[in-house]
């Protein structure tokens, strides 16, 4: 009983330190983003206590910088949302096909094996083609180079997710609607995809955040009309230094939308990312 009580405040004690490590961060530019230019710099963690909130930063980004704070805002839910919704239509079919499918020419596994190489390249290795290829497309400071960019930068992974969570599905679902004259293409969209439909949403939301996060394309590829969020926020930092007020503020209002996305969907979530991981290993 001893041993088992000690296991218990072991795990209680190292989750509790994780979610510490994990929340501190967002708690931290939460209190600095209220903290006026003289407390920023000063180890003052609980606001009304031990420095009094200030809502300056706010009013001064709203006032001065809102436009550019609400372009990038549209800018990277208009590139999140598209290539998102690309990768896990692509991702989606190209996932059934390696789930259902025997290629003779390309091993299954060669190809599985090429999607998981892709995901180990550097995006700094391919910023210079990209950029070269669109700016012959003029598409340099267009929202649609983006969408183009992250599409084809993250298919790699949904095809993966989704690959798995497809090989999930007893195929004997599938052979029944056959013998019952049903064409591949009605399975897929009647059978397959709504027991697929928790896995799709997870692939969704993690495709989501993974291009609402990228920094490196958006900073290349654009320069005043398709700035995304990140690049906003990084926007902070100047020739006379870094205004960590703002870049707390700027912060605080990135992580929003996508925190909101994943609290509605997050039931969705947690069973399609547990789906996959269960049925991938098989």
């Amino acid at each position: 009983m001893k041993r088992k009580s000690i296991k218990r405040i072991l795990t209680y004690a190292f989750v509790i330190l994780a979610g510490v490590w994990a929340i501190f961060p967002f708690y931290w530019a939460l209190t600095t983003s209220f903290k006026s230019k003289v407390d920023v710099f000063k180890p003052l963690f609980i606001p009304f206590i031990q420095f009094e909130p200030t809502l300056e930063n706010w009013i001064n980004e709203a006032m001065l910088r809102g436009d550019v704070i609400i372009l990038g805002l549209r800018n990277s839910i208009i590139a999140s949302l598209t290539s998102a919704t690309l990768c896990v239509i692509l991702g989606g079919m190209a996932g059934y096909a390696l789930a259902r499918f025997r290629f003779e020419k390309w091993k299954n596994r060669d190809i599985i094996i090429w999607f998981f190489s892709l995901r180990f390249l550097p995006p700094i290795a391919v910023s210079i083609p990209f950029f070269l290829i669109f700016m012959n497309l003029g598409l340099i400071d267009n929202v649609v180079s983006l969408i183009l960019a992250y599409t084809v930068f993250f298919i790699p992974f949904s095809t993966l997710v989704l690959r798995d969570i497809f090989k999930g599905i007893p195929v004997e679902l599938e052979e029944s609607a056959l013998v019952d004259g049903c064409s591949r293409i009605s399975i897929f969209r009647r059978i397959t995809l709504p027991l697929a439909a928790p896995g799709l949403v997870a692939a969704f939301i993690i495709c989501f955040a993974l291009a609402w996060n990228e920094f490196l394309f958006a900073l290349i590829l654009t320069y005043r009309n398709a700035t995304t969020i990140p690049v906003v926020i990084a926007g902070a930092e100047h020739s006379q230094g870094v205004d960590f007020w703002y870049i707390c503020t700027r912060s605080i209002i990135a992580i929003t939308p996508p925190v909101v996305l994943a609290t509605i969907v997050q039931r969705w979530l947690v069973t399609g990312l547990t789906l996959g991981a269960v049925r991938g290993a098989r």
